[in-house]
């Protein structure tokens, strides 16, 4: 059997029509099929290597790592350096009342804990979330997920979860004394990037802190640069009580996190003891990569360049079938009319070399979201391509 074969027989299945490429090789934003084939990346493994695939450093330090030792024990009881290293660089990235990282294996585990943790903290169940968000795909994070169509299947979910309209001031009134938390993306990913309200946000913010209520931000995608600053929260003047972070954490590995002030963290660690447990989650290679890939992204700064970068895609898109580009940086919707005119562009970009996919909930938007380190000239080819499998469907 060939590994096509063996992948659709014995590999679980989440679609009807995969992709079935066979990628051989990555490395910065090119990728390399078993034929040799080249294709640009221009989703980053769903912004997950924003420092590019294969980065140099990030290859080196989780070969090292593997060297010196990896899985050791339960995580929170050995002091393992990898960890040590991470969560102390990430905190001094962050403003003082994040100073405290609990790692997990993914982003959909780092929402799993952060809702038991508002839920222990505040000794409340009530959970505030927004149609049109993503958070995960775990049942807990299923039950916040802002669309029915994704979370009919696989009720019963969590009750006391309720889902208001983003940007929409109704929400203000139903955060109360109940309120374990409120949660939401600093900018909604699968809806097509869509951007809060600066005083919407800050409002939100100001309802949370005088109920009591934990306000978590999820910035899995939108962290490590991608909005063009190192967190989105920082263009909107707020500071989450939970943050949760992901998909480029892991600078390609496997790692998720959620990090709060200490005083609210070490909710976990009694009654009952061992609040919250991972076996693998801040694995030592894992967070030996994500830290290399960290320090390139802040030593070089990749996030100032993205203003620029987006300018140029902003520039080249332009054609009567796009309606619309919505950006927040190098993170963009390209709207057309219907999702089968995005799957045709998308499935002809594929076909000459340009990776791109859609939105869950926005089926009708191409996504863009490649390498921060993506140059000027792969950007302008990139954009050819997109337009000339615009061009062959007129």
């Amino acid at each position: 059997m060939t590994n096509r074969q063996i992948f659709l027989q014995h590999v679980g299945q989440t679609s009807t029509e995969p992709l079935c490429l066979e990628i051989v090789k990555a490395a910065g934003v090119e990728m390399w099929d078993v034929n040799g084939k080249r294709f640009i990346d221009l989703i980053a493994g769903i912004s997950v290597c924003n420092v590019g695939h294969c980065h140099p450093e990030v290859v080196a330090a989780v070969q090292g790592q593997a060297s010196e030792y990896m899985h050791l024990l339960v995580y929170g009881e050995f002091v393992q350096a990898p960890q040590v290293r991470y969560a102390a660089a990430l905190t001094q990235q962050l403003p003082p009342t994040l100073n405290s990282v609990y790692f997990t294996n993914s982003g959909a585990e780092a929402t799993e804990g952060a809702m038991k943790l508002a839920k222990r903290y505040t000794g409340r169940s009530k959970i505030i979330a927004f149609n049109h968000s993503y958070h995960g795909s775990t049942q807990g994070a299923l039950s916040i997920i802002g669309d029915e169509f994704w979370r009919q299947a696989y009720r019963p979910l969590l009750p006391d979860v309720y889902h208001y309209n983003y940007n929409s001031n109704e929400v203000l009134a139903a955060i109360d004394e109940q309120t374990a938390c409120v949660i939401m993306e600093t900018v909604q990913a699968e809806k097509g990037i869509i951007k809060p309200a600066g005083e919407w946000i800050a409002k939100i913010e100001q309802r949370c802190k005088a109920t009591g209520t934990l306000f978590i931000l999820d910035e899995i995608q939108t962290g490590f640069g991608r909005t063009g600053t190192l967190w989105a929260f920082e263009q909107y003047g707020v500071v989450p009580d939970i943050l949760l972070l992901g998909k480029a954490l892991g600078g390609g590995m496997p790692l998720g996190a959620f990090v709060a002030d200490k005083q609210i963290m070490d909710s976990f660690t009694v009654s009952p003891v061992l609040g919250h447990i991972t076996t693998f989650g801040g694995h030592p290679v894992s967070c030996a990569g994500g830290l290399a890939a960290f320090e390139v992204l802040t030593r070089e700064s990749l996030y100032k360049q993205v203003e620029a970068k987006t300018e140029l895609f902003l520039r080249l898109l332009k054609h009567h079938q796009i309606l619309d580009v919505r950006a927040a940086g190098l993170w963009m919707a390209v709207e057309f009319d219907s999702f089968s005119t995005c799957k045709r562009v998308i499935d002809a970009c594929i076909a000459k070399g340009l990776i791109t996919d859609w939105f869950l909930f926005a089926p009708n938007c191409l996504r863009i979201a490649p390498p921060l380190t993506i140059s000027e000239n792969e950007i302008v080819e990139a954009c050819e391509i997109i337009l000339a499998c615009l061009s062959a469907g007129d």
